[in-house]
């Protein structure tokens, strides 16, 4: 690894390698990005939403989940795009709308998922429903709550 990064990082920085051929605008800057929103990428931020507050719950800080290290950031990014697209009557990429009754209907499932995922003992010992319930209350309110961390405190 050292000789490839020596190869392109000849010096300290690379304050010298200019990008003024990109010609970046300000409304490049400002577009926001087309995408769709997948029933998968919905199913993702809810079954991760719900481990990293299981394991924040049992007193950790950083979790593994799904083979990657998630940290309150993962958690935050992943409830708050459950809660805008409600909140804007977004629709997954096959027309459905995404609703509070279709969130429900999916935690469920992934909450069985994760059940079958982590075994009996590690279901039952981990916290998993209660970290179900603060995932559903924070994507369910009409105001987006601050940071999920604060909700959770009471259940330490």
């Amino acid at each position: 690894a050292q000789e490839v990064f020596d190869r392109y990082m000849q010096g300290p920085d690379q304050i010298n390698l200019k990008r003024e051929k990109d010609n970046i605008t300000a409304a490049d800057l400002l577009a926001i990005p087309q995408g769709t929103i997948t029933e998968a990428g919905l199913r993702k931020n809810i079954n991760v939403g719900i481990q990293y507050i299981a394991s924040w719950l049992r007193g950790n800080g950083a979790a593994a989940i799904n083979d990657l290290m998630e940290d309150a950031a993962t958690a935050e990014i992943s409830r708050t795009q459950v809660w805008q697209w409600m909140k804007h009557r977004a629709h997954l990429e096959d027309g459905r709308p995404v609703t509070l009754a279709l969130v429900e209907a999916i935690q469920a499932e992934e909450l069985k998922r994760i059940s079958v995922q982590v075994g009996d003992q590690a279901y039952s010992n981990g916290r998993y429903l209660l970290a179900s319930e603060l995932f559903h209350y924070l994507v369910a309110q009409d105001k987006l709550e601050e940071f999920l961390t604060v909700t959770a405190y009471d259940h330490l």
